[in-house]
């Protein structure tokens, strides 16, 4: 059994968040970071206050992670794998908590 998330279970998360299924609360800011907490499932996101480029690190209520690394291939950032109209519903979601 795999002790790490997938891409896909990460970006299923930001699909609920987008859909409103779960909550998505901004809970630090950085420059250019922002880390959001969806019902227990802590990312940390590249934002620049309109868009959201990338996901940088993601980890669950039971402590499996994910990150982002240099060799990790196109496709593989769970923001990649959003739908244009996903992205453009959590961009605003993180807008709005600003």
């Amino acid at each position: 059994m795999s002790t790490e998330l997938t891409s896909r279970e990460v970006c299923q998360h930001l699909r609920d968040a987008a859909l409103g299924v779960r909550p998505l609360q901004v809970i630090g800011t950085g420059t250019g970071q922002v880390s959001v907490d969806i019902e227990g499932w802590r990312l940390q996101l590249e934002f620049d206050g309109k868009h959201l480029h990338h996901c940088g690190h993601c980890c669950c209520p039971d402590g499996r992670e994910w990150a982002l690394d240099s060799r990790q291939r196109f496709g593989t950032d769970p923001v990649s794998l959003l739908s244009t109209w996903e992205l453009a519903q959590i961009e605003g979601l993180l807008r709005r908590a600003e």
